[in-house]
């Protein structure tokens, strides 16, 4: 039985998920951290323990990667504290698959 060929959705989200794992492990390299595991359901704050100065920077390696069609600001910025708390890779790569796959749509 043959597996099924990703979608180009999966791709996306796998390509956007590797993205955002490098990032992270630059930042996390600072901290003495290199092997974690990073995935989907990884948590910024539980799992990477990572501060409100590390988002921001998070926030900067985006747009140097991504330009100005993906605004992590923006997206923060509609979510309520413990939503941000709680917040995830996962959620995170799903909000760029959907601002890359907006700006293609033009």
């Amino acid at each position: 039985m043959n597996p099924t060929p990703p979608t180009s959705e999966r791709a996306d989200e796998e390509a956007v998920l590797a993205d955002i794992r490098r990032m992270l492990m630059v930042l996390l390299d600072e901290y003495g951290e290199e092997d974690l595991e990073i995935g989907m359901t990884t948590s910024f704050n539980r799992d990477l323990e990572l501060e409100s100065i590390d988002l921001v920077a998070l926030a900067g390696l985006l747009e140097e990667q991504y330009g100005d069609r993906v605004n992590f600001a923006e997206f923060v910025a509609g979510m309520e504290f413990e939503e941000i708390i709680e917040l995830t890779v996962g959620r995170l790569v799903e909000h760029v698959v959907q601002s890359l796959k907006a700006a293609e749509a033009g």
